[in-house]
């Protein structure tokens, strides 16, 4: 240290362990004010310098911008919480790492599923893995399902359904989930990029029904058949069923009878075309561990009555 108690600035750098060049950067960024000068003119920095600068060199170290680390240093928007811009600044940064990290579990299970096809199917999951960001976001199934749902129905059911249909790509996904997701990107974003830009069928003819009804009462039968398959018993005869036939009664304003149980087989059965249940196989695999697959419930509730029809007319 100088006579005059301050260091110069290859002291200071020296201290510091640090380049000259480093120090001279941050002192014209404003992130190391000068205590003085000598009288040459060389820059001189007192000893509240030293921690200063090792604070901006910690937060560099762990990748915070200068713009931000001339925020923490000010205290954010005003000088009364220094302590609250540091926690901002971190936790900006910490989801910045976090969809960093998304992008590169997503890439290398890509590169994975890539490495380990078979060579007859590398060039199509190639194409398929290629079409998609890392991570891909749900934005083309949202859209797909938005166009299949019946007009104005509420929006509280739309989003319902939504939550119920849509899986997230997974935050972790193996080589399987993510050529699962590709292909489901695939089949529901149209011809343009090799899906058969189906829609899935109604539920009923339009027109005819009230859609808000169904979607909601449907919802009840298939929460209570996801109770009754994690104890283990058939929907034949049970709760589940009852609402399931009870939900589209409602909302035809019809009576739950024998012949109409009879009649409602078609549109069921017309309503599981091969696009749509290829949809729920590939969503299978997608949604957490444990959680009842719509598709699933639907198709099981389906041949339940299917089965009690065929019993009733024998």
């Amino acid at each position: 240290m100088s006579d005059d108690g301050w260091w110069s600035i290859g002291e200071l750098a020296a201290r510091a362990g640090v380049t000259v060049k480093t120090v001279r950067f941050y002192s014209d960024r404003g992130l190391l004010p000068e205590a003085g000068r000598s009288a040459g003119g060389h820059r001189r920095y007192g000893p509240e310098s030293l921690d200063r600068l090792r604070l901006v060199r910690s937060l560099r170290g762990l990748g915070v911008p200068v713009s931000e680390v001339e925020r923490v240093l000010s205290g954010g928007d005003g000088a009364r919480d220094p302590g609250g811009a540091l926690e901002e600044v971190l936790a900006g940064r910490l989801r910045e790492v976090g969809s960093r990290l998304a992008a590169l579990r997503w890439q290398e299970a890509s590169l994975r599923a890539l490495r380990d096809s078979p060579a007859g199917e590398r060039a199509e999951r190639l194409a398929l893995l290629g079409a998609l960001p890392s991570p891909p976001g749900t934005g083309a199934l949202v859209a797909f399902w938005r166009r299949s749902l019946p007009a104005r129905l509420p929006r509280r059911v739309v989003t319902a359904v939504l939550d119920a249909v849509v899986p997230e790509p997974p935050a972790e996904p193996d080589p399987g989930q993510v050529l699962a997701f590709a292909r489901l990107h695939a089949l529901v974003s149209g011809p343009a990029r090799g899906g058969g830009g189906f829609r899935v069928p109604p539920p009923l003819p339009e027109g005819s029904y009230r859609a808000g009804v169904l979607y909601e009462g449907l919802a009840e039968a298939y929460a209570l058949a996801a109770a009754e398959a994690r104890e283990g018993r058939e929907p034949d005869g049970g709760a589940a069923l009852d609402g399931f036939v009870a939900a589209y009664a409602a909302a035809l304003g019809a009576r739950d009878t024998p012949e109409f149980r009879r009649g409602l087989l078609e549109p069921l059965a017309r309503g599981a075309c091969p696009s749509t249940v290829r949809y729920w196989k590939l969503a299978a695999g997608l949604f957490p561990p444990g959680r009842p697959v719509v598709g699933a419930l639907h198709h099981r509730l389906s041949l339940a009555l299917r089965d009690q029809v065929a019993r009733d007319a024998a």
